[in-house]
């Protein structure tokens, strides 16, 4: 560093946040300047064109241009270029970095020597004054990587999205090769939720006590095979307790097992997304830009200092030195027993992990969250705090747990009883990936084989099984990086994008597709299954680190999706026609369903189907308040077991009754007192499906299937010998076969 001292040097990084932290570091002997993100982007044509600023016949040559609003400070860069002994390159250390370099070092006219590229992973004196020593060239593999996911995304985008337009008359929908996958995911699990019929089964509990002392255990199985989920209503659940009241309890088996958890890896982006989600609230967008002022620079007292490392990253590796910093606070801190034998260190999770990078950790470890607490707001300390405590518990020693499982035979069936004490907490002592695990729930007296236990009571617990829920932003992020797909760098903006664009709304957390989202998905997945299948779009992924890693050629993977996607395109485009979203909502004036329709400014509302005739609108807001039925409703029946009230309740998998009193609960079966023509022995029954929409199905389901569409009226067709049903129409109801064309009415009129 004494050398270049005596030369004047510019460095170009892309936020001006860091300019503070770098040039405290640097002194005066350098300027640090901003290219504030990306300069130069391929051209922003109309995407009705087919200009799309690359050149598919002559080996997708792209042609960059300076964007909108930047040329004044391309201009500023340029004109200090020149004054300079040095230009120092300081993008970020990830593709988007590179390829920000590249771009910058095309903007300046001077020459090559004087520019070098530098790159740091953490905002340290250490680190950037190591990156000033060691320059090296711009990797155009990751440059040339990078573009490759520009002219894919926007070739993907920009080609679909007019197929949207054509078919739904709307301009403001929007395609992506990632986003619409991310998008089909969410409908998907809608799909499930929605085709989910809840089951019924039990579980039966005893209160065991011996000297006194009580305890709780769970039938677990009869005559040595597992009973989970298979005991399935009430009747069979009173057998078994009736069996266990005239029954010896004997403890059978003991079992004392002694067990370690290792801590997990430090975070990578994807998982300090989830973690800030489920620990914190925050979204996966609000987490990258607190995660960036922490890296980029706080004011402390001796100036603006970096306290983190880099946030996007897919790497688990940590630096010697920070590991040895890590041990060194440690053992101070906490002592011998809480330091491994051997230094933790984490493998790569997945082969195309970028390891020159370090995980998510802070930048100075003696920096503890508390210390910093006054000097960072309510968001940067919880972020902090949770960087810092999951970086040090991850250098720190195994927690280890006495457990403890009791098997008591009571005639043919076997119960269990268990728990887990935490003898160590080693690294739970700062944190702990799910608070909810290792707490001890009962207590169990000591207790040998042989030993008789007395029972002194036995509860049956009714159950019903439940759907997959649906997906929050924590959970989507990590459904996409298992697949593959997208990169952690990306998740935010992907999450951001389906909501702008109200193909997704985040109620409670949750994602809800709406019903334009669920029209779109429909579309794509429809017309173009290969852009919208996971492993296809995790092979894209695949193949672009390939490039970044010279295992491929960047021109040669864009010819090899290029031209069987453009037939494909084109083929969906001769064929499109305007379709309409229905819903299920029915206009009040002439009965016809409500259509999703789009005004002349974008905005989305519902009008009748049956325009010009009926031109009857509607606010978008009724199909969110036909989702959010109320919670609870009182109904006429009472509980079987206690007299209680029952009332209906809505659940995430549909509709139940619960009693007041005892909570007894069962299925709800409004029953229209019509025998099942299919089966002969259930009954006909209202259901209704989350969306609103009625149907009537056997309530023997699933053994019969047997389903309508209208409410039967009991009678038969005398043409065909089906059901009979009601139809509400504008001009009155009336009464139709469920099969062939018969209509009631039509016959008493005649």
């Amino acid at each position: 560093m004494t050398d270049k001292k005596k030369e004047k040097s510019l460095v170009i990084v892309e936020s001006p946040a860091k300019s503070k932290t770098i040039k405290k570091i640097l002194g005066d002997g350098f300027q640090i300047e901003a290219s504030y993100g990306h300069i130069r982007n391929l051209p922003t044509k109309d995407p009705k064109t087919d200009n799309l600023g690359f050149d598919a016949e002559n080996n997708f040559e792209p042609k960059f241009e300076i964007i909108p609003g930047k040329k004044a400070i391309v201009k500023k860069l340029n004109d200090l270029a020149k004054k300079f002994d040095n230009i120092y390159i300081a993008s970020d250390p990830d593709r988007e970095g590179e390829a920000i370099a590249w771009h910058v070092r095309q903007v300046l006219t001077v020459p090559d020597e004087k520019i070098k590229r530098i790159e740091f992973n953490e905002i340290t004196p250490k680190a950037v004054k190591y990156s000033v020593e060691h320059p090296r060239m711009i990797n155009m593999d990751m440059v040339q990587a990078q573009q490759t996911r520009q002219i894919l995304d926007k070739l993907v985008g920009y080609k679909l999205s007019p197929v949207l337009w054509k078919q739904m008359g709307n301009y403001n929908l929007s395609a992506g090769r990632v986003q619409s996958v991310a998008l089909r995911m969410i409908c998907e699990r809608e799909d499930e939720i929605e085709a989910f019929v809840p089951q019924e089964y039990w579980t039966i509990h005893a209160e065991l006590s011996k000297d006194g002392k009580s305890f709780e255990a769970e039938v677990s199985k009869y005559k040595d095979k597992p009973l989970e989920k298979t005991v399935k209503n009430q009747e069979e659940a009173q057998k078994i307790v009736d069996y266990l009241k005239t029954s010896d309890f004997t403890v059978s088996k003991v079992t004392n097992k002694t067990t370690k958890r290792k801590p997990t890896a430090p975070f990578i982006t994807s998982t300090l997304q989830r973690a800030a989600s489920s620990k914190l609230g925050f979204g996966v967008q609000k987490t990258m830009q607190v995660a960036q002022k922490l890296y980029e620079g706080i004011e402390l007292e001796s100036g603006a200092v970096g306290l983190i490392t880099y946030m996007r990253t897919d790497s688990v590796r940590v630096s010697d030195d920070a590991m040895t910093m890590a041990k060194d606070f440690i053992l101070t801190n906490w002592g011998e027993k809480y330091y491994p034998e051997t230094p933790n260190v984490y493998a790569k999770g997945k082969q195309n992990v970028q390891d020159a990078h370090e995980a998510i950790r802070p930048s100075y470890i003696e920096r503890t969250p508390e210390s910093l607490k006054k000097y960072l707001d309510n968001d940067q300390y919880r972020l902090y705090k949770l960087i810092w405590e999951k970086f040090m518990s991850s250098q720190m020693s195994n927690a280890e747990f006495a457990n403890k499982s009791i098997e008591i035979s009571a005639g043919d069936y076997t119960l269990k009883a268990g728990t887990s004490k935490v003898t160590f907490d080693g690294f739970l002592k700062l944190y702990n990936d799910d608070e909810s695990e290792n707490i001890e729930t009962s207590k169990i007296p000591d207790l040998e084989k042989g030993d008789k236990v007395e029972c002194n009571k036995i509860n049956p617990k009714q159950h019903f099984t439940q759907p997959p829920p649906r997906y929050n932003e924590a959970s989507l992020v990590k459904a996409l990086e298992e697949y593959g797909i997208g990169r952690p760098s990306t998740y935010a903006t992907i999450i951001t994008v389906i909501q702008t664009r109200k193909y997704v709304e985040k109620r409670d957390k949750a994602l809800h597709p709406t019903i334009l989202g669920r029209a779109v998905s429909k579309q794509l997945v429809e017309q173009f299954a290969d852009i919208m299948d996971y492993k296809f779009t995790a092979g894209m992924e695949e193949k672009l680190d390939k490039i970044a890693d010279k295992k491929a050629i960047w021109n040669n993977v864009l010819k090899e999706f290029y031209d069987p996607f453009m037939d494909e395109v084109n083929s969906v485009m001769k064929t499109a026609h305007r379709i309409q979203i229905e819903t299920q909502i029915t206009c009040p004036n002439c009965g016809k369903p409500m259509v999703v329709r789009t005004g002349k400014n974008g905005s989305q509302f519902l009008g009748c189907s049956g325009y010009p005739e009926c031109k009857t609108v509607m606010s978008m807001n009724v199909l969110t308040e036909q989702e959010e039925e109320p919670k609870e409703e009182i109904c006429e029946e009472k509980c079987e077991k206690c007299g209680g009230d029952m009332v209906f309740k809505l659940g995430p998998y549909g509709k139940y009754m619960e009693c007041t009193k005892c909570q007894n609960r069962k299925p709800y079966r409004k029953t229209t007192g019509v025998k099942c023509p299919k089966c002969g022995e259930g009954e006909i029954v209202e259901r209704k499906s989350k969306r609103g929409t009625v149907f009537y199905g056997c309530n023997k389901y699933p053994e019969c299937d047997f389903v309508l569409w209208n409410e039967p009226t009991g009678e038969v067709c005398p043409n065909c010998g089906s059901l009979l049903v009601k139809k509400v129409l504008k001009k009155g109801t009336t009464v139709t076969c469920s099969k062939c064309s018969y209509k009631k009415e039509v016959e008493d009129a005649e």
